[in-house]
């Protein structure tokens, strides 16, 4: 089959390596460590693709930290990932959503390093059903040499990320990526195992025409979101009325409000007032992706990169898409007295 002239686009490797005028170039730890997690997403993608022949779905029987059921492509993804990090070499503290605390090792000293917070298999509950899946991460700075406490690197506001991003697993691997406020979409090419430039300093939509949210979640939710959501039912975008769209994995349904518009939103519920989203492993470095794609992420009262996490299992309410939609859920949880 002839291949198109997409397919003879940029690799992942040429376009960090390119000369630019209109950005500067990623620093030689950030190229190793954004060229060490689309390696890892790869190899991730070929391992759910035959998670049904290498009996590798289904449930451990453990519980993590979180209290979410253990499966066994979260192991499989979460102790790749952390491996492939520590290889690296640029790379001292790993903070997964799999880890109880963050994992850390000792790093030349003089030697630049970074902090990386993950989220392995986002939508795992997926897995089962051939479902669409993600890994979501994001880098900051490392440690200072011997700092007593190497984990408190990945702590603080979202705004000390210097790079964040996500791997969709889907009918094509996907790898998007932010940084210096620009976002850069890839595609696999499966022949080569290479990801390859498909769409430059992408920008999203000022508004779309769908939204994502559980909707089962509706009684427990308070006024302001519900008021949200039946305006989004009512509203129309031009011609149409939104649409619902839910996947059931964060990644996929953010990676659509890039591409098409819209909102997807996770808000605060009764049986968890302060959010169910995890900021350092979804919120934190997807509203990074979104800012740098002219999109916005906010908590419904405050932007969500000016969070700052104080602990690994801190969770936020989240509203993040397109700037139109994102301002309807502040003005609605502002009008219900939120």
């Amino acid at each position: 089959m002839t291949r198109s002239p997409a397919s003879r686009s940029p690799t992942l490797a040429e376009h960090l390596r390119a000369p630019r005028t209109a950005e500067p170039p990623l620093g030689a730890t950030l190229v190793t460590v954004l060229e060490t997690l689309a390696d890892a997403g790869a190899h991730l993608a070929r391992e759910i693709a035959e998670a049904a022949l290498t009996e590798a779905l289904g449930e451990t029987g453990d519980v993590n930290v979180h209290g979410d059921r253990v499966r066994r492509l979260d192991v499989r993804a979460n102790d790749h990932l952390v491996a492939a990090l520590r290889r690296s070499g640029v790379v001292s503290v790993v903070a997964s959503e799999e880890l109880a605390t963050p994992a850390s090792w000792p790093h030349p000293e003089g030697a630049e390093s970074l902090a990386v917070c993950v989220d392995p298999l986002d939508g795992s509950l997926n897995t089962d059903v051939a479902g669409v899946l993600g890994t979501i991460f994001g880098v900051r700075p490392g440690p200072a040499p011997g700092e007593a406490d190497p984990a408190g690197a990945v702590l603080g506001a979202g705004t000390r990320q210097l790079l964040a991003g996500y791997v969709l697993y889907g009918p094509a691997t996907v790898l998007v990526y932010a940084a210096g406020a620009r976002a850069q979409v890839f595609a696999l090419d499966p022949d080569a195992g290479q990801f390859r430039l498909v769409r430059a300093e992408a920008r999203a939509p000022a508004s779309g025409r769908t939204y994502a949210v559980n909707d089962a979640n509706w009684p427990r939710w308070g006024p302001g979101p519900r008021a949200l959501v039946e305006r989004l039912r009512e509203a129309r975008n031009g011609e149409d009325r939104y649409a619902l769209r839910y996947s059931g994995a964060m990644v996929a349904d953010f990676h659509r409000t890039l591409v098409e518009g819209g909102i997807y939103l996770y808000p605060e519920d009764a049986g968890r007032p302060e959010g169910r989203i995890r900021l350092l492993y979804e919120a934190a470095p997807l509203a990074f992706v979104a800012e740098a794609a002219g999109a916005r992420a906010s908590t419904g009262r405050a932007r969500i990169l000016d969070v700052v996490a104080t602990h690994h299992d801190q969770r936020t309410p989240c509203y993040i898409g397109s700037a139109a939609e994102v301002a309807w859920a502040e003005r609605c949880i502002r009008d219900a007295g939120g």
